[in-house]
């Protein structure tokens, strides 16, 4: 353990929380191959800490552990899978200044934004610890007479969460919860960039109740995760994989578990459109977009990475968004005065400098920013709007995942749907009017698993949330539907003699 690693321990409060070994089974392990990796803070570029390093090698014991929990943690009642969710998520909650900052150093984005995440992904073990308690089959009575037909609910078996470091606790909390409510047991594989905070919430987990072998984390490398996500995937104790990242990623996790017939949630890319029409408060989704485009960096799938306006108010809007961006803030995460951090990868920034580069080629023009930030020393890049963006560029049909908005004029209602449209993805769209009826053809009408109506982020825990087309499919949070998601249906069919 490096002293840098020794003097974020020295600020926690509880500085038990931090643990860089692998929790199976209820026991905190290294890897098989006894081989750790490093973890960079993308605010200096430099290693902060180590972990231990699972490979394919160390898959099965972990399954195995999590099979044989099952057999046990299936059979507590509903009442009391919710009171532990309830406990762990009391845990979190108390020890979120502690988690936080682990965060901030593992992904860059700002204090104030890990808190916001970490308020973000408690809404889902508070949510799930009562949806336990609403697991209901059915009974009824069919057209063939003397029958009674019902319905029963019951887990499926070993679940696998495979997610991203973008929003880490979020994106485990938000999978394991629902899991867990619903009685399986559950595998994590956090991103190599973001192991630590995973395993604060295998600690809390622990302390929270959950026996052994019911929540385990499996921190791994880059050059391991395609391995060790495949034995995952192929092995046949493990009943469902949910998987948030990249489309060309999650097609290859499909391919893994059709093998197996494994039931799979897919959350994948998106390349949002946000359209601003002549009579929307531009105010308003001047300030939904900021929040949108530049909370932590541009770095969430659900970003807006194309922006339409209506050319009555182009060049105002462009106006506003570039007297707002002067605003930002760009430092290392834990600096108070920081409104927008580093990227977490230094590939975001070969990937957007390399957008903006094209873009300028192809004939739009750099309003603000676009260059990276040698001088702080991590992966930084400046808060970047280009105007007069078009089809044919690479910010139009790439993921961008970074701190780049693109604008692209538009005269009809039609055009603008088109345009947002002309995607093969599908996760979210966002519209600013204030036209009732465009409202609802809009939402009809945009090809998007959720829709943002004069608003920005919609995330909520209340909500389902999901793509379609290449943005994935199934739904996590929402009520009913992300349970479902770790349950099998029974049918059971019952013949009654009739008296005469």
């Amino acid at each position: 353990m490096g002293s840098i690693s020794d003097s974020i321990q020295l600020h926690l409060k509880n500085p038990d929380l931090y643990r860089d070994k692998a929790y199976v089974n209820g026991q905190w392990i290294e890897a098989k191959s006894k081989k750790r990796f490093e973890i960079v803070d993308p605010g200096t570029g430099q290693t902060w800490a180590t972990c231990t390093d699972m490979a394919a090698e160390d898959v099965d014991y972990a399954v195995q552990a999590a099979h044989q929990a099952f057999k046990r943690y299936q059979t507590l009642t509903p009442r009391h899978r919710g009171e532990l969710l309830y406990k762990w998520d009391v845990l979190i909650r108390n020890n979120k200044d502690d988690i936080a900052k682990i965060l901030v150093y593992e992904t860059g984005k700002p204090l104030a934004e890990a808190h916001g995440e970490i308020d973000y992904a408690t809404s889902f073990t508070r949510w799930f610890a009562a949806e336990a308690e609403r697991i209901q089959g059915t009974v009824f009575r069919p057209a063939a007479a003397g029958r009674r037909v019902f319905t029963i609910k019951q887990p499926i078996g070993v679940a696998a969460a495979l997610v991203p470091w973008n929003f880490p606790i979020a994106m485990i909390l938000r999978k394991a919860s629902a899991a867990l409510a619903a009685g399986c047991t559950m595998i994590a594989k956090p991103s190599p960039e973001t192991p630590l905070t995973a395993l604060t919430l295998a600690y809390l987990a622990e302390k929270a109740g959950f026996e052994k072998g019911v929540f385990n984390v499996l921190p791994t490398t880059l050059a391991n995760t395609p391995a060790l996500s495949e034995a995952l995937c192929k092995h046949d104790l493990v009943k469902k994989i949910s998987f948030t990242g990249s489309t060309r990623v999650g097609k290859l996790i499909s391919q893994h578990c059709a093998g197996g017939l494994k039931k799979l949630t897919l959350e994948l890319g998106g390349n949002c459109p946000f359209l601003v029409f002549d009579d929307a408060n531009l105010n308003q989704a001047r300030e939904a977009l900021m929040s949108l485009k530049f909370r932590h960096a541009g770095q969430a799938c659900i970003t807006a990475n194309r922006v339409y306006v209506q050319r009555g108010v182009y060049d105002r809007f462009a106006d506003l968004m570039v007297e707002r961006v002067k605003q930002l803030r760009v430092g290392h995460g834990m600096d108070e005065k920081t409104t927008m951090g580093p990227l977490t990868i230094p590939a975001g920034l070969e990937k957007v400098a390399r957008q903006v580069e094209d873009a300028k080629r192809h004939g739009a023009t750099v309003l603000i920013g676009g260059s990276k930030i040698e001088k702080l020393g991590g992966y930084y890049f400046e808060p970047t709007i280009v105007k007069d963006a078009r089809p044919g560029m690479l910010v139009t049909s790439e993921e961008t995942f970074a701190p780049l908005l693109a604008l692209y004029p538009f005269d009809t209602e039609e055009q603008a749907v088109e345009a947002a449209n002309n995607t093969s993805m599908g996760l979210s769209s966002y519209f600013f009017t204030k036209d009732i009826d465009r409202t609802w053809r809009l939402l009809e009408n945009l090809d998007a698993g959720m829709i943002g109506m004069n608003t920005g982020n919609a995330s909520a825990t209340e909500a389902p949330f999901g793509g379609i087309k290449d943005s994935g499919y199934g739904k996590e949070s929402g009520k009913d539907v992300a349970v479902q998601e770790y349950l099998i249906t029974k049918t059971g069919t019952l013949t009654v003699e009739q008296h005469h």
